[in-house]
C-alpha cells in the first residue's frame, strides 16, 4: 500500500518513520505531496491515509509490546479542510 504514496517523502514500516527525513510519517513534505496528489479527491485521500493508519497502527503496536497505538491525529486529523 505504501508505493500508492507520492513523492520522495515516503513511509519506512515497520517503524512509520519517512525515508527521507526520519520524522514520524506523514511528514511535512509527505503531507504536502498528498494534498497536492488529491487535491481533487479529498475521499481517496481519506480512504488511502485510513488504511495506511490502521497498518502502521499494527506495526507501531507490535513495535509497543503490544501496548495499542493511535495514530488518528497523526494520520487524519491534519487532513480536515480549514473551517470545518
Amino acid at each position: 500500500m505504501t508505493d500508492l504514496v507520492p513523492g520522495r517523502h515516503t513511509p519506512l514500516p515497520p517503524t512509520w518513520l519517512c525515508r527521507i527525513d526520519a520524522h514520524p510519517w506523514p511528514c511535512g513534505e509527505a503531507k504536502l505531496a498528498l494534498l497536492a496528489a488529491y487535491a481533487d479527491d479529498r475521499p481517496g485521500l481519506l480512504t488511502l491515509l485510513s488504511t495506511l493508519k490502521e497498518e502502521a497502527e499494527d506495526h507501531l503496536t507490535q513495535l509497543d509490546s503490544g501496548r495499542s497505538v493511535d495514530a488518528t491525529d497523526r494520520f487524519l486529523t491534519w487532513t480536515r479542510q480549514p473551517g470545518r
